[in-house]
């Protein structure tokens, strides 16, 4: 048994001994979520009542990848902007691709997320989103929650866990790329999200971060798209100038509601305003960055080390069209070769965030493989190979009393500036699959 499962096994006793069986720990956690408004709607944030462990060993290693996986995507990012025909591989629409082309000085993501799958034996990058991590705000407040609740100051008597502080390095990586700008002015920051309605709340997220700047002296607020006009060289929402756009909509959900004239993506081309993440950030963002990784042509240009971490973590991936592609040595017809070998292989939508189904070949039929096949040619898809997934026993809070339920879990490392600082994890009940109990918990590291 190594430390990580002692350490599990003893959260697992603690919890079930008689001098927690009155649940007043469960109970207390549960009224803290409320207080600081981590119950959205009444559904908690983190349905687990315990923080998702990894070891020193696989937090350093995964955190290595992914510095190494941050250069990679900025390098190549850098060099599809130069070349048309590589650019034309990552599948950008051509708004998309002109925002791209917009030469701002902080082109490179001050903040993105990654997602990974960690079982014991290693771990794979199979996912980048060029967004500002949508977790922080939350993960941050859930670790200082779990750090302090009853049973894990117990372990922490015997055992040392390190935990993630980002929200302050989330605000030095907004700072520093309006700085990179050459903008001195000390500067107004606008949380910019759609609602479902222009008399709609914002979410708790967009609020939790507003607050966090005003926390730290920065005029913020939530603004929506429609809110916007650009006048005189300003963004403005009435009287509240913006000079940072924390950007929590995508530049194709924008591009969908609104054109190129929009007072947002004006200010943005004339440089009136600093944008996190930049429209050229999304370069990287599409999981096609991945199929590049993978090309031979390209690994080739990077450091032989580079080269053997990219291959080691980095699954097969490729973007789903009517062609012939490299699989190992073999040269193979994409869309017979997968429909041929859904076991090993699922369809991903091509952008995150997407309403499309994700698709599962070990989990379909033949015939409903090879309709998903039909659907991924059609629509903006990626093929990927499966890797290991990880799974682990978590404790839920349900109807008043305790039980232990099996969750799937995927790691989502944050990268500020190319460096990876905290992990937070997606827990996903294995049992159902629109279970109340999927959402989040921070993830701690066992030292």
């Amino acid at each position: 048994m190594t430390k990580l499962d002692e350490a599990l096994a003893r959260f697992d006793r603690l919890i079930h001994s008689p001098a927690y069986q009155d649940l007043a720990w469960a109970h207390a956690l549960q009224k803290q979520l409320a207080e600081r408004q981590l119950m959205p709607g009444g559904r908690a944030i983190c349905p687990v009542l315990r923080p998702h462990l990894l070891s020193r060993r696989q937090y350093d290693s995964l955190q290595k990848t992914a510095a190494v996986l941050s250069a990679a995507m900025d390098r190549v990012s850098e060099q599809a902007l130069a070349e048309p025909a590589l650019l034309s591989r990552l599948q950008l629409l051509p708004a998309e691709r002109m925002l791209a082309a917009v030469n701002h000085t902080h082109g490179r993501a001050a903040a993105i997320t990654l997602t990974a799958n960690c079982p014991a034996a290693g771990h794979f990058i199979t996912g980048v989103s060029a967004d500002p991590p949508a977790s922080i705000v939350y993960t941050e407040q859930l670790s200082d929650l779990f750090y302090e609740s009853a049973p894990m100051k117990e372990l922490r008597k015997r055992l040392k866990f390190t935990r993630g502080k980002s929200v302050k390095k989330l605000l030095q990586s907004v700072l520093a790329a309006y700085k990179g700008q050459g903008k001195k002015k000390f500067p107004c920051i606008g949380v910019i999200e759609f609602r479902q309605s222009l008399k709609a709340a914002p979410s708790t997220e967009a609020l939790l971060l507003a607050e966090l700047f005003r926390s730290n002296g920065y005029p913020a607020e939530v603004v929506t798209p429609e809110q916007l006009e650009y006048r005189n060289g300003e963004l403005r929402r009435g009287d509240f100038v913006i000079d940072i756009v924390y950007r929590r909509v995508s530049a194709q959900e924008l591009l969908v509601r609104a054109d190129l004239n929009h007072p947002l993506l004006r200010a943005y081309r004339d440089h009136a305003i600093c944008m996190v993440n930049s429209f050229r950030a999304e370069v990287a963002g599409k999981a096609t960055i991945l199929a590049l990784l993978g090309d031979e042509t390209i690994l080739a240009q990077f450091p032989a080390a580079e080269r053997k971490l990219l291959r080691q973590h980095i699954p097969w991936t490729r973007f789903m069209a009517n062609t012939k592609t490299t699989r190992g040595t073999e040269q193979v017809d994409l869309p017979e070769w997968v429909a041929r070998n859904k076991d090993t292989l699922q369809l991903r939508p091509l952008d995150t965030g997407s309403d499309l189904h994700t698709f599962d070949g070990a989990a379909l039929e033949q015939g409903l493989w090879e309709r998903a096949v039909k659907t991924a040619l059609r629509s903006r898809y990626v093929v990927q190979e499966k890797t290991p997934a990880e799974r682990a026993s978590f404790p839920v809070f349900q109807f008043g009393r305790l039980e232990m339920r099996d969750f799937r879990i995927a790691v989502q490392p944050a990268l500020f500036a190319g460096k990876m600082d905290s992990a937070a994890a997606d827990v996903e009940d294995v049992t159902s699959t629109f279970s109340l109990l999927n959402g989040l918990t921070p993830t701690f590291v066992l030292e």
